[in-house]
């Protein structure tokens, strides 16, 4: 007696049997029925044999992509991304009435037959004969999973899924053997669950959970009877029945589900009579894919994530094993946002720069001694209407940035400084720093040829007042220009360069800045993250790491689930506690006294500094407390912009300064991140101030406490008084940047950066 199989089919060999002597069954199983009756059956059985013998024999069931999903650091959503929205479930988790349904609509026979259904080949044939057309196909439910592997192997490429679905004697053979493998090795239960995890239900859904969750925004374990029929009627033809666009179409098709789950038994006919007198009960679910529909403002985070994983070795050698892992999805993606930061962020940005304004805000926020980034926003949100944008101005260019940063003014003044502490300098380090003077030359590269002030440009000081000598404490307070070219001059470049190589400080486009004397006037563009970053390590005293987004990744593969490694921060002494303690020191200053005044934080020890560049076209604030450094910057992507005669978040400014405008937003976002948090102090270290005669004129109190460091956080670097907002004085930059420092290429032999945009 022939053995039997648990599912009521045949065996493999049985299958295998009855198609090759079958053969006039064969060519319209191998045409899936979707020829007239006649004409097919002859060329069919012509060599299906070999084919089918030819056929390798193992069918690797594919991974199914899935939706990924991104946390927030305490596992709050933050967006899914999916090429395909799909969540594999087990059977289990899938409705009984569901299960049923597919069945009965699909494949009514599912339990009785093996691979083929050869009872379902004959009705379609005589049926298709008697239409002279194609009225019936034949395929079993095992074939259509088949069918679906290929499909789903062929990704988004369309050449490849027509390949996967063209209608030919080749590929019905191959279909055939898979069935008869997947039937021998899974069994009807594992087939079905399969089946209802791959197949699409349309509206973007693959899957029943993510079709359950679209339709009616529940999951599929609690479909019921007239809910299970819907979609099992839809599978036929998503776009035909689609109950969102066709209300009438898809009612009639549940129904008709409904009735053959009667016929079959599934069901009685008072119910079915009772679920047909339902409304369908649509509670449709938008889909919600991608960055765009980001929750708290995290879009550009968000992002940047991605780029991350796009770009970062340890997901994949290369790009395109990269790009596979991404697009297979099913990844769990806790990141180091903080929702407080985040939170905060979001509301200062808000409340100080409207999205229709003429400029632009940014801001990030990194956690000092570890490199996490907490929080990073911009007051235009991630989209693509008006007085929105996909560019993120916080980041560099390869990770989604605008253009190639911004250019950061004074706010890279202490640099330099650090530079020079870590060369031995004293605290008190002291410079003639007159009003006006040539830039040194020769200065000492890192190379073999130094620079050369070829086109004898000249670099000046605000006003005719502002002249030395300086000592460090009051140039940087002052951010004279004239004192940190001399400081350049002194220790050479090869230092500043080496120190800003330790603290990751590189251009917006990823290359190093030039070396010349000008880049302590903060000429060239640098990101925001690049910049908060920097400066936490003068929180964490001289300990540099590395902007890290993503804290772990777990992956559900084929209903397992595993750890991914992701990319860890690289911490390193990018100078010694002393430095960090010093540079610390000096930017207290200019929060306590200087045009840092209004971003100061009143209840925790913090630092920063101001900047403010030629023709106020950016200005910015960098600042940090023990345990949070954060970078605001106020501009326009394009660099057109000019902030004078300005509006921005509803307050007319006559000029812009770094002090005035990104410096209250830092303020209150950093206050809204701290709140609940340890308020820590600085490290301080005691730096005498220079003894003055009493006739020079000068006022050390006021200088130190207003005019001074207001005048210098230009590009240029210097100052003069006069303009006064809320008691403090701010500059008002009295001569343009030569041409080139900022738009000009760079050229080792004079004195100007390279190129922006």
């Amino acid at each position: 007696m022939p053995k039997k199989r648990s599912g009521g089919g045949l065996s493999p060999t049985q299958q295998a049997a009855k198609f090759l002597g079958v053969s006039v069954l064969a060519g319209a199983v191998m045409a899936g029925i979707a020829l007239p009756a006649a004409g097919a059956l002859g060329l069919a059985a012509k060599g299906s044999v070999q084919g089918f013998d030819d056929i390798p024999d193992n069918l690797k069931s594919p991974s199914l992509s899935q939706r990924t999903t991104i946390l927030d650091s305490k596992g709050g959503q933050i967006a899914t991304v999916y090429s395909r929205d799909r969540t594999v479930i087990d059977l289990k988790n899938i409705s009984p009435y569901m299960q049923k349904a597919i069945v009965a609509i699909e494949d009514s026979r599912y339990y009785q037959h093996g691979a083929i259904d050869l009872k379902g080949i004959l009705r379609a044939v005589n049926q298709n004969a008697q239409n002279g057309g194609v009225a019936q196909g034949a395929s079993t439910l095992t074939q259509q999973l088949v069918k679906n592997y290929f499909v789903e192997e062929a990704g988004d490429d369309p050449t490849k899924v027509a390949q996967a679905t063209q209608q030919t004697i080749g590929r019905k053979i191959r279909e055939l053997k898979y069935a008869i493998q997947l039937e021998e090795k899974l069994g009807k239960k594992k087939i079905l669950e399969n089946y209802l995890n791959i197949t699409f239900f349309g509206e973007q859904a693959y899957g029943v959970e993510a079709a359950s969750q679209r339709y009616f925004s529940k999951p599929a374990k609690d479909l019921n009877l007239q809910e299970s029929a819907l979609l099992a009627g839809i599978v036929q033809s998503p776009s035909r029945y689609d109950p969102v666009n066709d209300e009438e179409e898809a009612t009639k098709r549940r129904n008709t589900v409904l009735q053959r789950m009667a016929e079959v038994h599934d069901i009685s006919q008072e119910q079915a009579d009772a679920a047909k007198e339902t409304k369908l009960g649509l509670h449709v679910s938008q889909p919600k894919n991608g960055c765009i529909t980001a929750i708290k403002g995290a879009g550009f985070f968000c992002k940047y994530v991605e780029h991350v994983f796009l770009s970062d070795p340890v997901f994949g050698k290369t790009k395109e094993e990269r790009a596979k892992v991404w697009n297979q999805g099913g990844l769990t993606i806790r990141t180091t946002l903080d929702p407080q930061s985040q939170a905060s962020i979001r509301a200062s940005l808000k409340d100080h720069v409207y999205k229709s304004d003429k400029v632009a805000a940014a801001a990030t926020l990194v956690e000092p001694g570890t490199g996490k980034i907490l929080g990073m926003g911009q007051s235009k949100p991630y989209g693509y209407g008006k007085n929105e944008t996909e560019y993120n101005y916080s980041v560099n260019y390869d990770m989604g940035g605008s253009n190639y940063g911004f250019p950061t003014g004074s706010t890279f003044k202490p640099f330099v400084a650090a530079a020079a502490l870590e060369q031995g300098r004293p605290a008190t380090q002291e410079y003639s720093s007159p009003n006006s003077m040539p830039y040194p030359s020769p200065v000492q590269t890192c190379g073999s040829k130094p620079w050369t002030n070829q086109a004898n440009e000249k670099v000046p000081n605000e006003s005719a007042s502002e002249k030395g000598p300086y000592q460090l404490k009051e140039a940087m307070a002052k951010s004279v220009n004239t004192y940190f070219v001399q400081m350049i001059s002194d220790i050479g470049l090869c230092p500043v360069m080496n120190q800003i190589d330790k603290l990751g400080v590189v251009q917006g486009n990823g290359d190093k800045l030039p070396q010349v004397p000008s880049i302590a006037l903060g000429a060239k563009g640098i990101s925001p993250l690049t910049m908060a970053t920097a400066y936490a390590a003068f929180a964490s005293r001289g300990m540099y790491c590395t902007p890290v987004a993503i804290e772990s990744i777990s992956q559900q593969i084929s209903g397992r689930e595993k750890s991914l490694d992701v990319p860890k921060s690289t911490c390193s002494r990018a100078m010694s506690e002393q430095t960090a303690d010093t540079v610390s020191t000096l930017l207290s200053g200019v929060i306590d006294s200087g045009t840092g005044q209004q971003a100061g934080l009143t209840d925790r020890a913090n630092a920063g500094k101001t900047g403010t560049t030629d023709e106020r076209k950016n200005a910015w604030f960098v600042g940090y407390t023990p345990n949070l450094s954060g970078a605001v910057w106020v501009g326009s992507a394009s660099q057109r912009v000019h902030m004078t005669g300005i509006n921005i978040g509803g307050v007319y400014h006559d000029k812009v300064y770094g002090g005035q405008v990104p410096g209250p937003i830092w303020r209150d976002l950093m206050t809204g991140a701290l709140v609940g948090k340890d308020a820590p102090s600085f490290n301080l270290v005691n730096i005498p101030d220079p003894v003055k005669d009493k006739g020079d004129g000068q006022d050390d109190g006021n200088k130190g406490r207003h005019g001074g460091n207001g005048n210098g956080d230009t590009t240029n670097g210097n100052t003069i008084s006069g303009q006064t907002d809320g008691g403090v004085v701010f500059p008002t930059p009295s001569f343009s940047i030569p041409d080139g420092w900022i738009q000009g290429n760079t050229n080792s032999g004079n004195g100007n950066g390279g190129q922006r945009n």
